[in-house]
């Protein structure tokens, strides 16, 4: 995959293009700010965009507005924005956009160079990846929503697992029950948040975009039945 990486850290910078091409991946720019990002973008054709939300000269949103725009003008394209804290006042338009794969982690993630590795694959092939922080935020500052009161506190532990990009599988480990377990309250939660099958079978990023637009209360880990 080729990548294009937009970090002004120049030890972090460095490291991303270090574990990117360890991976196979092509690193066809590294850039310390956003002022020549889309240019960079024209020249170099990118399949996935990984930027730093605080960036020169501020330090405080360039990054997160250069991915908005990206989004907005090119929303084919992959994003994963990399950030140290979580930036509620654009987290939830950045999720919500519908673009293309996008992720939102927070950089002590990449020291688990494994699942740093698989967000960026998963992202770069079209996927929704949400770090568990950016999720219990959102989740813990937003009124419920009233399809989000149909569900039971079990649907509410399933649905915040897909919101952090797992898949049936993973929820299954996690809950230790069956995967057969896990669809049966996916396609209940479906039911009850009134998402339709659709023929891009988005429906699990949808109903995770239903959680973080409308917040919940966090829901218990306990085992499901």
């Amino acid at each position: 995959m080729r990548i294009l990486i937009c970090e002004d850290s120049a030890l972090l910078r460095e490291g991303l293009v270090r574990l990117a091409e360890d991976a196979g991946h092509a690193v066809v720019a590294a850039l310390p700010d956003a002022r020549g990002l889309a240019a960079a973008v024209d020249e170099a054709a990118p399949e996935l965009c990984i930027l730093d939300v605080r960036l020169p000269p501020t330090f405080t949103d360039e990054g997160i507005r250069a991915a908005l725009a990206l989004r907005s003008s090119r929303p084919e394209l992959p994003v994963l924005v990399l950030s140290q804290y979580v930036e509620e006042r654009y987290a939830s338009e950045l999720i919500t956009g519908q673009a293309a794969g996008f992720g939102y982690l927070l950089k002590d993630r990449v020291a688990d160079v494994r699942d740093f590795l698989d967000a960026v694959q998963r992202i770069g092939a079209g996927a929704t990846v949400l770090d568990p922080e950016v999720v219990a935020q959102l989740l813990t500052r937003r009124a419920r929503d009233e399809r989000m009161a149909r569900l039971t506190d079990r649907e509410r532990t399933v649905l915040a697992l897909i919101a952090e990009g797992k898949s049936n599988q993973a929820i299954a480990q996690t809950l230790f029950v069956s995967e057969a377990s896990v669809e049966k309250h996916i396609t209940s939660l479906f039911q009850k948040l009134d998402l339709e099958q659709d023929e891009h079978g988005n429906r699990r990023v949808l109903a995770a975009l239903v959680h973080l637009e409308h917040g919940a209360a966090s829901s218990p880990n306990g085992a499901l039945q």
